[in-house]
């Protein structure tokens, strides 16, 4: 798959919509729907690298599909957690302090509620 196949398959994983994406890499929606048209260009490397940020994945994968040993992704993650770590980060930090206190509680009963 190419660029705008990945770029795709990476929005509808996350959950993210295209006005989102623009919003958090600072680009105008038009310019990412030319990026998913089927006439769609490649973007510039900087902007594929703000484009491959937001989304948690590296540009090479964006381009090429490829996941090599050092090119980790975190769309490993359910669209859940994503969705959790991205609101997460744009929480103040005492809050954040907050969440994860209580995500560390939900493990710490769900370990000890699990039969062995």
């Amino acid at each position: 798959m190419g660029f705008r196949e990945n770029l795709k398959a990476e929005l509808t994983y996350s959950g993210m919509m295209v006005k989102e994406l623009a919003a958090q890499t600072g680009l105008k929606k038009h310019t990412i729907d030319t990026y998913l048209s089927v006439r769609g260009r490649m973007p510039a490397a900087d902007v594929a690298v703000r484009i491959a940020s937001v989304l948690g994945v590296s540009v090479e994968y964006l381009v090429s599909g490829d996941e090599t040993p050092g090119n980790t992704r975190s769309s490993r993650l359910s669209p859940e957690v994503r969705l959790m770590a991205r609101i997460a980060e744009q929480l103040r930090p005492d809050y954040r302090k907050i969440a994860l206190s209580l995500v560390e509680t939900l493990r710490k009963h769900d370990i000890s509620t699990t039969p062995s």
